[in-house]
């Protein structure tokens, strides 16, 4: 097997091996916080008859009422018709918040209830956040040519010079993002979530995509949402795919303001390059360049070390 394939066989393996860490994930926090929430739920019951049994309600007792109830909607439980609510903690919910908690997203609708949840967490996010950066940071690599280089090379080969084709490039690619990943899921939240406008689904998007997660806005909870599990299953691939494309965005912008000078001018870090062997000859080499990339692991390795050699914005020849 060529490199190629094996790096696809590894980004594949390294994907499979995410899906299965969000499941265990799932696992341990449906086993560990179902028991602690369905006890909450039954208090907050028992709390609410007591209430309603009170011929006189004293302020203390409101007060009481009003703390306790307080305290269990922090957990994702409401007073009201607690029979009929889903749960936080099914095993779909359990792995959406398990994804949320690995990107950092972090919504804050549900937390651990147990202490052993809470311990778990810390240990999962520690083990889980740079696992998932690595994840989303080799699906953008892989992105990188069919998504980056090759339309610059394309643009390029139009008359366009290289400066301008990154730019005409970079607006077509953020045009790209917002409509696919702001406003067309937007819609769709609009749709499924009743109480929801269009303009709450475009903050919904940006508050998600940007990690900052305020959770005043989380889509799946509301009472009699149909088909939730797949609801919130969809949501997951949503973020991550999500996430990745604004990383691309990211990394593109990046590369632009290298090759027009704003990074030197600015004295910022220049944009790592990484070496992307790909299944199909670069537009950007002719064949002796082809045939100079195709050497020995340690004339790799020393080339590793020089932007000039590898693949990038100044490296497309023009037309």
């Amino acid at each position: 097997m060529n490199s190629v394939g094996r790096s696809w066989l590894l980004l594949t393996g390294f994907v499979v091996f995410y899906v299965i860490y969000l499941l265990f994930g799932a696992l341990v926090f449906s086993s560990t916080e179902r028991p602690m929430e369905d006890r909450l739920r039954r208090d907050m019951e028992v709390l609410r008859q007591e209430f309603l049994n009170h011929s006189c309600i004293s302020a203390a007792s409101l007060e009481h009422f009003l703390a306790k109830v307080l305290a269990a909607n922090k957990f994702g439980v409401s007073v009201f018709s607690n029979s009929s609510e889903p749960s936080n903690w099914d095993l779909a919910s359990s792995m959406f918040f398990a994804n949320t908690l690995v990107t950092t997203v972090g919504y804050g609708h549900t937390t651990p209830l147990s202490d052993s949840g809470k311990v778990f967490s810390i240990i999962y996010a520690l083990l889980g956040v740079p696992f998932t950066m690595l994840v989303l940071t080799a699906c953008v690599q892989r992105l990188m040519y069919p998504l980056v280089i090759a339309p610059v090379g394309l643009l390029q080969r139009t008359g366009m010079k290289l400066q301008s084709a990154t730019v005409v490039h970079f607006v077509l690619l953020l045009i790209l993002v917002v409509l696919c990943f702001f406003m067309a899921p937007a819609a769709v939240f609009t749709v499924l979530e009743v109480s929801w406008s269009f303009l709450d689904g475009v903050y919904f998007c940006f508050i998600s995509l940007c990690t900052i997660g305020l959770g005043d806005f989380v889509p799946g909870i509301q009472p009699g949402q149909k088909y939730r599990q797949l609801y919130q299953l969809s949501v997951m691939v949503y973020l991550f795919v999500g996430l990745m494309m604004m990383y691309l965005l990211l990394r593109t912008f990046h590369k632009m303001a290298d090759l027009h000078g704003l990074t030197t001018y600015l004295q910022l870090p220049r944009c790592e390059e990484f070496d992307q062997e790909e299944d199909r000859e670069p537009i950007v080499h002719s064949r002796s360049e082809a045939e100079s990339l195709s050497c020995t692991s340690e004339d790799q390795v020393g080339k590793s070390l020089n932007p000039g050699s590898q693949i990038s914005y100044n490296t497309i020849n023009k037309g």
